[in-house]
């Protein structure tokens, strides 16, 4: 197998489903100057070799890929079916005029989801001309699969009674709008350079982990480092809290960017 030199991920957004900030709000965090208090919805792309692929094409995608100047994607990988991770599917658009088919992955449930709400992009026949064009691929629980040169281990754990998908590259690992999940998983994510975990606020929340609670699963995990993620204006000013926040633990921020050797 050909080695991978590195990986590159870049955080493409940071912020829960509204964005931060929230439209008409008067939250002091929603007022903040400081750019890293500004979240999309959350996404990352992830690039090695020549390759480049997304995890989740929320609302914000078409802006998330003027800004970092992203003009060819491989595939996208979706976690779930949820609107602020696959509404902007529409917008892979340029990449399959440019390069034709764009496999997408996703649990069979979630592909089946995508293919009634946007039903013009997954037919075979009488499609709408210029229509984005996909391969779907389903990912399977307990099934690793490859992208050309790279190993996807994917992680299943619930969103309140939702199954999600992360996912683990190398000792990279991807975990959003986590709120349970098993010991059985939890062994998949030994052994990491760094994860990515959901924290959307100080508060319990239904669907997702508090803060408190990814400090707990962080130190169950036990990775090198952690970079927080899906954040709302109620977890704090940015500043504020990374400031509190335990040694190799981090707040992301919209246009981070990490390499993993």
């Amino acid at each position: 197998m050909v080695k991978i030199n590195f990986l590159k991920i870049t955080f493409l957004g940071t912020g829960t489903s509204t964005g931060i900030p929230i439209i008409g709000s008067t939250h002091p965090v929603c007022l903040s100057i400081d750019k890293k208090d500004k979240r999309l919805r959350s996404s990352i792309m992830i690039e090695w070799d020549n390759f480049k692929y997304v995890i989740d094409t929320g609302p914000d995608f078409r802006q998330q890929m003027l800004y970092s100047n992203c003009n060819s994607l491989n595939g996208v990988l979706y976690t779930h079916e949820h609107a602020d991770h696959t509404a902007g599917i529409d917008d892979i658009r340029p990449f399959c005029y440019r390069k034709g088919e764009l496999s997408i992955y996703a649990h069979q449930r979630v592909l089946k989801n995508l293919s009634i709400r946007f039903n013009y992009i997954f037919k075979k026949e009488g499609r709408y001309p210029g229509s984005p064009s996909v391969n779907p691929k389903i990912v399977k629980e307990n099934t690793p699969f490859k992208l050309f040169n790279l190993e996807v281990i994917p992680i299943s754990y619930l969103h309140d009674d939702l199954q999600v998908f992360g996912y683990r590259f190398k000792d990279f690992a991807y975990l959003t709008d986590l709120k349970t999940i098993s010991d059985q998983e939890i062994m998949k994510l030994k052994n990491l350079d760094i994860l990515v975990l959901n924290a959307i606020r100080i508060e319990p929340h239904f669907s997702h982990l508090n803060l408190q609670e990814a400090l707990t699963l962080i130190r169950k995990i036990n990775p090198k480092k952690t970079y927080l993620t899906h954040i709302s204006h109620k977890l704090g000013f940015h500043k504020k809290v990374q400031s509190e926040l335990p040694k190799d633990v981090y707040l992301s921020f919209d246009r981070l960017e990490l390499f993993l050797d």
